[in-house]
């Protein structure tokens, strides 16, 4: 998986490629955490992620928490198969998807 930041102030764009699965959710996790201190608005752009499982779900759910206490996070093009795991996981209702 390839992971991109970009940092524009207090804003952190964050694009995703390939995989997010259990090989790949650690680097995610430990790049977020890194990344977040002064976030206060967090953007994952998942226009080419291909597939997500419970562990990549699990870091964006924790990404999704911190960014509930220190400002607001949003998830933009996530392709329809990214978007029915979001729908069946109740993701749907816990993320902003624009």
């Amino acid at each position: 998986m390839t992971i991109t930041e970009t940092k524009n102030g207090s804003a952190l764009t964050v694009a995703l490629e390939g995989r997010l699965d259990t090989m790949t959710a650690p680097e995610l996790e430990e790049k977020l955490n890194a990344a977040l201190t002064d976030v206060t608005e967090l953007t994952f752009d998942l226009e080419k992620l291909e597939y997500i499982s419970s562990a990549g779900l699990r870091v964006l759910l924790s990404a999704q928490k911190t960014m509930n206490r220190q400002g607001s996070m949003k998830v933009l093009h996530a392709n329809e198969m990214i978007l029915e795991i979001f729908e069946v996981t109740g993701f749907s209702d816990i993320l902003t998807i624009a």
